[in-house]
């Protein structure tokens, strides 16, 4: 049947929809346009206030995810100096309480202070970072002496050495400015070499003592300083 071609019917010969019915229907189809439009909004370009916050977001996760590492790491560290002095103590009969122990200490060990910046109490992140990775790097050398006079615990002492270093790596990537920790050079170190050598056994061992003294007691307060760290930078970030 053919329809009569008018105002009602297009070109092809099709009855137009009463004006009513194609208000009716572009009205229901102005949703479904919506809902199209509204994954392309999504997807438009962050501004840069929020492509900044985001970046900062990130940049803090990166620098605090080798924190745990660092915990773990600084625990074991402080466990096997303990251990070591409890070794030396059973073996050479050097220990905390001993006479010798009253020979002053002239050997100028890293040590954390008040003014490091790492006590609870006014804590400065940055500083007190380059406070403990300054201190491992200068304990490398000590720590090698032991290895040469410590020698039933040779192997023992090598992991130690592997694992300050490691630490001391670690924790100077997350300074601010990594050139600001200090790295003592090879003359120093020499010069150190010279001075703890001696050729008397027993002041060897009363050296070999005092450093894993002090270097546990470095640690101990290095383990406090970055699980706090690590603690408050997981609230903060």
């Amino acid at each position: 049947m053919k329809f009569p071609q008018g105002c009602d019917c297009d070109r092809a010969g099709r009855r137009r929809r009463p004006p009513a019915l194609r208000a009716a229907a572009a009205a229901a189809a102005l949703p479904l346009l919506l809902l199209l439009l509204l994954p392309r909004a999504a997807a438009a370009p962050l501004s840069a206030a929020d492509s900044s916050g985001e970046a900062e977001l990130e940049e803090a996760a990166v620098r605090r995810a080798p924190l745990a590492d660092c915990v773990r790491v600084a625990r074991l560290l402080h466990t096997r100096a303990a251990q070591l002095q409890e070794e030396m103590c059973e073996k050479f009969t050097v220990c905390a309480n001993s006479m010798e122990m009253l020979v002053q200490n002239n050997l100028n060990l890293p040590r954390v202070t008040e003014e490091d910046g790492c006590l609870l109490a006014g804590f400065d992140e940055d500083k007190c970072l380059r406070k403990i990775s300054s201190g491992l790097y200068t304990f490398q050398t000590y720590l090698e002496y032991i290895q040469e006079t410590f020698t039933s615990e040779k192997q023992n002492v090598e992991s130690l050495c592997y694992s300050t270093e490691h630490l001391a790596h670690t924790i100077r990537r997350m300074v601010i400015n990594p050139d600001e920790v200090i790295i003592p050079d090879s003359a120093t170190q020499e010069s150190l070499r010279a001075k703890l050598k001696s050729d008397k056994s027993w002041i060897e061992k009363i050296t070999t003592h005092l450093i894993l003294r002090d270097f546990t007691s470095f640690m101990e307060k290095t383990v406090r300083a970055i699980r706090y760290l690590k603690n408050t930078r997981s609230f903060s970030v």
